[in-house]
């Protein structure tokens, strides 16, 4: 298994944890606000990273020699959407607190960020789409 699909799956699993504990706060009424950060760590931390890990591992093969694409868009898909999932993490919960243009443009710029790790991924991964 390449590093990278190791790196995405690891860090999903740990982002499936972070949300899981999250919501048991949540549910509990320890923490609020939180919401939307509980939503992100599922969908973009646990789902999103889980399938672009084994969608660079498992997809068909894109040439000889480059069995999996690029890996340097591999890696760049990867630290932008984690940098992405990291500010709103920061943004999110000052933004809905005390609402100020500073974390209200970290937000934009994390979902910008995380945008285009999505393209990156798209790009990395449109060729490798195809019949037997």
């Amino acid at each position: 298994m390449p590093l990278l699909t190791r790196t995405f799956i690891k860090t999903a699993m740990i982002c499936f944890t972070l949300a899981l504990t999250l919501g048991i706060t949540l549910a509990a009424g320890v923490t609020s606000g939180l919401f939307p950060i509980y939503i992100h760590l599922l969908v973009f931390g646990w789902l999103t990273q889980l399938i672009f890990g084994v969608v660079f591992w498992m997809f068909p093969k894109y040439s000889v020699e480059q069995p999996r694409g690029s890996e340097t868009l591999g890696w760049w898909t990867y630290v932008l959407l984690n940098i992405g999932l990291l500010l709103r993490a920061i943004a999110e919960p000052i933004q809905s607190t005390e609402s100020n243009p500073f974390s209200g443009w970290m937000l934009v710029f994390s979902a910008i960020l995380q945008f285009v790790a999505g393209l990156l991924f798209v790009v990395n991964t449109w060729a490798r789409v195809k019949e037997r």
